[in-house]
């Protein structure tokens, strides 16, 4: 189906998961509004699957990359970034021989970098795109294969790895991503500060997330936590009131949460979606404030994503309905135990008055018989 298969493992995707498979990232960056660019480095550790394995193939999109090191401060490495696509971006392979697995099958490699200013996956808001006019804002959006405009990564939903972050940011703003936050600590220089993360769980390379601005927190249960600016923090918490309460439903339904920690952050109205299931951190529109919770549901679809998405996801792109459709399905399941099973039905039924429409539409366009 469609065009040209960059390889036979993800049609999207230059990765060689099959010959050399990454098994874990550390990031270590600093966040730069002035020039509106991540720089720093990317710990990949990585798995020789082959004998025949010379190299560890990366996407990467609009990146300068710095050098590379078998470890941070390690020997050089040999790597080649090719041409890139519009589309697709570059093909980083790094060299790798015998000597660099001594130790057995894994090695690390050690990335210096720096993204773009135009980074399809970064988005840089300026003080008066935001509710508190003050302070720039930074939020990431790497669904379906944009982090690898991000850092150098396998951008194939079919390899998961845990990673860890250290980020440095204005010491003024909040740093959060898709991971538990491990603590911060002002750094020697008085105007920055690192905050360190942790995300034990295996994710895909789309669900790591990054969002930085002056933004407050309200608890809203044991595990549950929601995040905005000050003007809205309360705001949410009215509308989001019943996050927790949805979380048990959905574990009565599928199992024991695996990931400690749900957060919403909503963001500035620039986000262009309604919600964005990024682990132990959701990305939310401002739109959902209705102050009456009636656009509540987006939150039940996020959490449900925790397992259908999160946990078990499309192999690739081609089958992104997956993602969604089981989603979809156990969001109802949710709200029908929430509120009853007549607006399951309602919400299913208006549902396939939606695929209707779409099927009609896509057979208009397509003139498919």
């Amino acid at each position: 189906m469609g065009g040209p298969r960059l390889t036979e493992n993800d049609p999207h995707s230059y990765a060689r998961p099959d010959n050399c498979l990454v098994t874990g990232i550390h990031l270590d960056v600093q966040v730069d509004f002035q020039r509106k660019i991540i720089a720093g480095f990317a710990e990949i550790t990585c798995k020789k699957l082959s004998e025949r394995c010379s190299c560890l193939v990366l996407d990467t999109q609009d990146l300068t990359i710095k050098g590379v090191t078998q470890s941070q401060g390690g020997p050089k490495l040999d790597f080649s970034l090719a041409e890139p696509d519009p589309i697709f971006g570059s093909k980083l392979e790094v060299q790798l021989r015998p000597k660099h697995f001594a130790g057995g099958n894994c090695t690390k490699v050690c990335v210096e970098y720096e993204t773009s200013p135009s980074s399809s996956a970064l988005q840089w808001l300026r003080p008066e795109q935001t509710a508190g006019k003050l302070h720039p804002y930074l939020y990431s959006h790497c669904e379906p294969i944009h982090c690898r405009a991000m850092l150098p990564c396998q951008d194939t939903p079919s390899v998961k790895m845990p990673y860890t972050a250290s980020v440095r940011a204005p010491k003024e703003l909040t740093v959060l991503m898709s991971a538990i936050r491990e603590g911060c600590e002002e750094c020697g220089d008085g105007a920055t500060r690192v905050t360190k993360f942790i995300q034990k769980v295996p994710v895909p390379a789309y669900l790591i997330a990054i969002a930085v601005g002056e933004v407050e927190s309200r608890k809203l249960g044991p595990r549950c936590t929601v995040w905005a600016e000050k003007k809205q923090v309360d705001l949410a918490v009215i509308d989001f009131e019943d996050t927790e309460q949805m979380l048990c439903s959905a574990e009565s339904l599928v199992g024991p949460y695996l990931w400690d920690i749900y957060g919403l952050l909503v963001l500035p109205p620039s986000f262009p979606y309604g919600g964005m299931e990024n682990p132990c951190l959701t990305f939310a529109t401002p739109s959902l404030l209705a102050g009456d919770k009636s656009l509540a549901d987006v939150v039940a679809h996020e959490i449900a994503h925790s397992w259908t998405g999160n946990l078990v996801t499309n192999k690739t792109f081609e089958h992104f309905w997956l993602n969604e459709g089981f989603t979809m399905f156990l969001e109802r399941k949710i709200i029908g135990r929430l509120f009853g099973n007549e607006m399951r039905e309602f919400q299913a039924l208006r549902g396939i008055e939606d695929l209707e429409y779409a099927v009609r539409i896509i057979v208009s366009l397509h003139s498919v018989n």
